[in-house]
């Protein structure tokens, strides 16, 4: 069930995030695969301190088509996201669910999910992905389009692709409160399109666009996310119509954060949606 959210303290904050340049050099990530550490890079990355709104007081203002994300509560049947089985069964279907009652989109087809945790023994030990750490977007237009052929029966991709479709990721903790490497976003317009650096992601997903430093960028976290809390982000968006088509996001880490944090597990949960 979603829930109204409460109003709290304001918590912005001053962080260094991961950004890459638009130098002309082409940004490529090679995945590894669960648990083998962070991706391999090639490109000019760098670090800026920025600030960090904190988004909980703003909460009930966001929306999907303006801003391209939202906040929202939403209490998952899931017992243990770390189970595939358990995470397809129950927490496709729960999540297919909740992206339709909230978009008003006619179909939703979840992809894949990633936990992931910020500790490098337990990630290896257990094989999952550390927090992504630069910020980007998970799909370009062209990567999008490809990704609706992958998942649909051709016939259905090619008539899909004529009408009005896009990706959402719900981005959930596992664990909280969120107290290491929470997400951090930044909104459709509040950053510009010469901000956007085209990369090559070698993986299913294809190109994906990595983030320039603007300092007229304004990015966004929600402190202290608990399990019953998500967060739904536009990845794409097939409108031009002036509509929010997609956002960037990554981690950071909190300057204030407890000095005996527990290291951040999380979800993340992709999919393609389709309007009729």
């Amino acid at each position: 069930m979603e829930h109204a959210i409460a109003q709290v303290a304001d918590e912005t904050v001053t962080a260094p995030l991961q950004f890459t340049r638009n130098d002309g050099q082409l940004v490529i990530a090679k995945v590894k695969v669960e648990g083998a550490g962070p991706d391999e890079r090639t490109g000019t990355f760098i670090s800026r301190d920025v600030e960090i709104r904190d988004g909980r007081p703003i909460a009930d203002q966001l929306d999907l088509d303006r801003d391209g994300y939202r906040f929202i509560r939403h209490q998952s049947a899931v017992k243990s996201w770390f189970d595939a089985d358990e995470a397809r069964r129950v927490g496709y279907p729960e999540t297919e669910a909740l992206i339709k009652r909230i978009t008003g989109c006619s179909k939703v087809v979840i992809f894949d999910h990633t936990p992931r945790i910020d500790d490098e023994a337990l990630q290896a030990a257990r094989a999952l992905r550390p927090p992504a750490k630069y910020v980007h977007n998970d799909f370009i237009p062209d990567s999008a389009a490809q990704r609706v052929r992958d998942v649909l029966p051709a016939d259905e991709a090619e008539q899909r692709l004529k009408k009005r479709y896009g990706s959402f990721n719900l981005w959930r903790p596992i664990k909280g409160p969120v107290e290491t490497a929470p997400l951090v976003i930044c909104g459709y317009h509040d950053m510009a399109d010469e901000d956007l650096v085209v990369s090559e992601r070698h993986y299913p997903d294809g190109r994906i666009y990595h983030v320039d430093y603007n300092p007229n960028q304004r990015w966004t976290y929600f402190p202290h996310m608990m399990p019953d809390e998500a967060v739904l982000l536009k990845c794409y968006d097939s409108l031009t119509d002036g509509t929010a088509r997609w956002t960037a996001h990554g981690s950071f880490q909190p300057p204030n954060k407890p000095a005996n944090a527990a290291p951040r597990e999380s979800v993340e949960l992709r999919s393609m949606v389709f309007w009729d």
